[in-house]
Parts: structure tokens; C-alpha cells; sequence
């Protein structure tokens, strides 16, 4: 429990605070590439060329990551801008916990190492194979499978997801390939260690906010039950199904590895399973196959009983998954509570993909409101379909939202977010990432307007950069190219700042019109109760204000 914030008296607004989040938008570091410099956004000129705006931080220390090479994700920016500090996170305290040990003395290691041993049975390990950090990182998992060795397991298997999303598009054999090996090295008589099956991240197993539960029966058919098409080694697999598909990593098809015509690593009665992605959103629903006596999504056809843990708590609120090996960050005193111990009313809204983002991430990893009464949350459903043929996605829909519940003044703060620039930047489509940036633009330009006319104060931001930086660029600055000709796209965030623009038609000499520089996103929050009229709490990272 929080207690209300104090009123500062100094800004008073008749329409709401609204907070525009443009997911995936940086300052890009090369004009090449840059698909948000190279789409024409009216809108975001005007307010540049006549608003007070800063540079914010949003990767690496600046959101709890372990190091500024590690790039920001939209998990972590929502943390920072729902809580108003900077709280150690995933990535950090994972590496920190096999570093120390302390994960493999743990209860719950040692009771799935137990389970494997007592019953000869399989110690199975799912998650992305790559080192973008944002999801997983490979040397986590070359860590623990060198730990089971030790430990004495005999088996393990290695159910790996191709990324191409927070690394290069095409990049899966970088990993794969020396994993494969690493494997081969450490097998012997006593030690049985090899990857069983896998398929592109954005086909199988880790869907996210229930958008497409299809994803995650291709996962549960693949990983547990060895269905589907089989090759003799995942380098086999992901070169046959490139040149088959023409599809990137993120887009493969899954695949089964498999030795006389059988599945070399199904999940039976007994085996222990691991889920080493620590990133929450993409890992709730394959635990809940696991973890459901009944599921009502699909038919899991088989229900092996196995002893099943996490990387981490995924859902704080519900305590997803039962069994875990890492205790995520303990976030508190987020924004939403405070401003409900202040009676503020508050309305969050995003279409289904990043939905979670302006409400659990938000609300520092909490399922539900802090007060019914004072809330509201609206979710516009996303389509199905690539990315990069709706690249407008549901940001106009968002907008009519946000506009009619300005017009209507029910709301204080208003808070959304276009996932249009991650979403859209992920697929690697330069073209559509321009369309993805001017239909926002258009849809911002339309919120503006409403904000004039109510009186209110816009604030746009973004959680980290990806549009910004769609081509691989070499170290001297150079573009790579394709053997086509085309530029080599990039498909995953950047490094790069965000933008924090102040809107606000009825300033009357509150507050100084330069804003304050080399702050994080973390000072969004502060920033916000200032234009609620608040004082931010004491530990709250420094407003992007200077009030009066």
C-alpha cells in the first residue's frame, strides 16, 4: 500500500494527461536505415519544430539491464515508465544467479535434477536459442546443461527456438552450429545431450496475450509429442526449410530431429522440463499447457506428467509457473498505485500485441487493477496475420478509443501504446516500417487535435528503439548488403535513444520550456504527476520537468 501523493498546486489542466507510447521509435544513428527520419510524419515534424522535447535512455543500465551493450526491450521500457525507477531485471538477475551458483543449490533445480536422476529420465530444456538477451541467452543454457552434467543426468534434450528478431534475420546457424558442437564435445558414454526439436519463434510456442494459441498447439505437437516433418540435425533442418521457404528465422517452420525415423527427444511421464526464456509475456501460455490439468485452448492429445519449472515467476499476481528457478525483481510503488491512493482516474489501451505492456509490464509484472473504480483497461484485438501486410495495424482503432474518452472527460490520465515500430520493425520490411510510421503519424496528428480542443497535455515517448535501424551496418558506419544487392535488414531493437515530447496548448509559465537531459524513461513517471499536479515520490527518478 502507497499513500496519496502530495498536490503540488502549480499545474492545472482541464482535459487529461495523455501518455502516447510509440513502441519501437528511436533516433536513429544512421540516416540509412532509419525508417522513422525516412517516413513523412507531419505530425512529429510540427511538434519537434515547436514543442520542448528531449533525448531519453532506454536500454541497457538505464531499464536494469546488466550492461548498455544490451538493448532495450519493451518488458523492461514499461517496467521503467509504470514504476519511476530502475529495478534490476531478467537478464541481470539470471546471469547473476549462475554465476554465483546460487540457481543450482537452489530447491527448485535440485528437485528437477532429483527427478531426472531417480527416475533415468530426461532433463529437457526449451526456450530461444540466440544471445539477444531479451528473452534468453545462450550461455544461461550452455551453463545449466554443463551443471546437469555435473549434477549426474544422464539425458538431456534441447527443444531450441530460432530468434531472428532480437538478433540477425538469418543468424539461427551462428548459434546452432557451435551449440551443436558444444553438445557433441560434452556427450560421452554417461552423457547424452542433444537438440530435439525447434521451429521459428514467431510460428511456434511463444505466442503472447492469448493472440494466437495456434503458435503454442505447434509448439506442444513439436517439442512434446515429435510430430511434424523430420531431419537428421537442426543445421540440416534450417537449411532445408531457408531454401524451401525463403522465410527468415523468426518465420521458419518447426522441425524434429529425429534418428531412425523416431523422435530422438520427446517429453514423457517423469522427464523434468525447463522453460529458460526469462521474459514473462512469451512464456505464459506454453506454461500453462504445461501446467493445466484441463486446457480448453487445444487438444494436447497427450499430457505427459513431468516436473516442470520456469526460468522465472513469469506472473508475480497469479504465481506463473508453480516452480521456478529465479525470483524476478520485486517491483513496487508503481505510478498506477500511487495515482489510485490519489484518486486519479485512469484509462490504458493497446490492440492485443503489446495490451500486457500498458497494463501487467506497467503495473511492475501485476495481473489486475489497483482499483476497479478508478480503471479501466481496453484491448483492440490484433489480426493474425504478418505484420508487414496490416502495417497500420490497430492504430487507428486505438485512436478513435482515445479520442471519444477525451471527448468525453471520464479520465485523468490516459495512457496507450501504437506497436507499430516494433511489431512492423521486427519483420525486417523496410517499405512497411515507413507505412507503419506515417499511419501512426496520421493517428497522432488526430489525438493532438482532440488535446487542443479539450485542453489537455500530450506526452510521446517510446520504450526503446527498432524502426529507427532496419539495416545491419557495418563498424565503420557502412551498410552490409545482401549478394541480391538489397541491404542486409535488422530485425531486432536498437541502442538508440527515444524521444520525450511535450505537448501542452494551455502552458501558461508552469514550468521551464527546456526540458532536462540525459534522463531515462524511468523519469516518465515523475514527469506525468507533475502534469497531474502532483509531487512524484521521493525515490522516483528526476522529472523531465522543472517546476516553477
Amino acid at each position: 500500500m502507497v499513500n496519496a501523493l502530495n498536490k503540488n498546486g502549480k499545474i492545472s489542466r482541464k482535459g487529461p494527461v495523455v501518455l502516447v507510447i510509440m513502441d519501437g521509435v528511436g533516433f536513429g544513428k544512421y540516416r540509412e536505415g532509419d525508417a522513422v527520419a525516412s517516413a513523412h510524419t507531419e505530425t512529429l515534424n510540427k511538434l519537434y519544430k515547436n514543442s520542448p522535447w528531449t533525448k531519453l535512455k532506454a536500454h541497457g543500465t538505464a531499464v536494469g539491464l546488466p550492461s548498455d551493450d544490451d538493448m532495450g526491450n519493451s518488458e523492461v521500457g514499461h517496467n521503467a515508465m509504470g514504476c519511476g525507477r530502475v529495478f534490476a531485471q531478467g537478464a541481470k538477475l539470471v546471469a547473476k544467479s549462475i554465476s554465483s551458483k546460487a540457481m543450482f543449490t537452489g530447491e527448485t533445480w535440485t528437485k528437477l535434477i532429483k527427478n531426472a536422476k531417480t527416475n533415468n529420465s530426461t532433463l529437457h530444456f526449451i526456450g530461444l536459442l540466440s544471445d539477444g538477451n531479451v528473452h534468453s541467452h545462450i550461455d544461461n543454457l550452455k551453463a545449466m546443461v554443463l551443471q546437469a552434467k555435473e549434477d549426474g543426468v544422464s539425458k538431456v534434450r534441447i527443444h531450441a527456438l530460432l530468434d531472428g528478431r532480437d538478433v540477425g534475420e538469418k543468424s539461427a546457424l551462428d548459434y546452432f552450429d557451435p551449440f551443436e558442437a558444444f553438445l557433441a564435445e560434452l556427450s560421452d558414454n554417461k552423457f547424452d545431450a542433444r537438440i530435439a526439436s525447434g521451429g521459428g519463434r514467431m510460428v511456434i510456442t511463444m505466442d503472447r496475450y492469448n493472440a494466437n494459441w495456434d503458435m503454442v498447439k505447434k509448439g506442444w505437437e513439436t517439442h512434446v509429442l515429435g510430430e511434424g516433418r523430420m531431419f537428421d540435425s537442426a543445421h540440416q533442418a534450417i537449411e532445408t526449410l531457408r531454401e524451401e521457404t525463403g522465410a527468415i528465422d523468426q518465420d521458419l517452420p518447426p522441425f524434429v530431429v529425429a534418428k531412425d525415423n523416431k523422435p530422438v527427444g520427446t517429453i514423457e511421464d517423469n522427464d523434468s522440463v525447463i522453460l529458460f526464456n526469462f521474459r514473462g509475456d512469451r512464456a505464459l501460455e506454453i506454461t500453462k499447457a504445461f501446467e493445466a490439468e484441463e486446457l480448453t485452448e487445444f487438444d494436447r492429445k497427450r499430457y505427459p506428467k513431468v516436473q516442470y519449472a520456469g526460468m522465472m515467476e513469469y506472473d508475480g499476481d497469479l504465481h506463473v509457473p508453480a516452480q521456478y528457478l529465479v525470483s524476478p525483481p520485486s517491483i513496487d510503488k508503481t505510478m498506477a498505485e500511487y495515482l489510485c491512493a490519489s484518486n486519479v482516474r485512469q484509462f490504458s489501451i493497446s490492440e492485443t500485441q503489446k495490451f500486457g505492456h500498458v497494463t501487467y509490464f506497467f503495473n511492475g509484472n501485476k495481473s489486475g487493477k489497483f482499483d476497479e473504480n478508478l480503471e479501466e483497461y481496453v484491448e483492440i484485438l490484433s489480426d493474425i496475420l504478418p505484420f508487414e501486410q496490416r502495417p497500420w495495424m490497430k492504430c487507428a482503432e486505438i485512436a478513435d478509443r482515445v479520442i471519444k474518452e477525451i471527448n468525453e472527460g471520464s479520465w485523468d490520465l490516459i495512457k496507450l501504446n501504437f506497436p507499430n515500430g516494433d511489431m512492423v520493425g521486427h519483420t525486417g520490411i523496410y517499405e512497411a516500417v515507413i507505412c507503419s510510421m506515417e499511419a501512426m503519424d496520421l493517428q497522432i496528428g488526430r489525438i493532438k487535435k482532440a488535446i487542443e480542443e479539450k485542453g489537455g497535455v500530450l506526452v510521446i515517448t517510446a520504450d526503446h528503439g527498432n524502426a529507427d535501424d532496419m539495416f545491419e551496418h557495418a563498424k565503420n558506419g557502412d551498410v552490409k548488403y545482401k549478394a541480391s544487392g538489397e541491404p542486409s535488414a535488422k530485425t531486432s531493437h536498437s541502442l538508440n535513444p527515444v524521444p520525450c515530447i511535450i505537448y501542452d496548448p494551455q502552458y501558461n509559465g508552469e514550468y521551464d520550456l527546456t526540458l532536462n537531459e540525459k534522463l531515462g524513461i524511468s523519469s516518465i513517471p515523475a514527469t506525468l504527476m507533475n502534469f497531474l499536479g502532483f509531487d512524484a515520490p521521493k525515490d522516483y527518478d528526476k522529472s523531465i520537468i522543472n517546476l516553477k
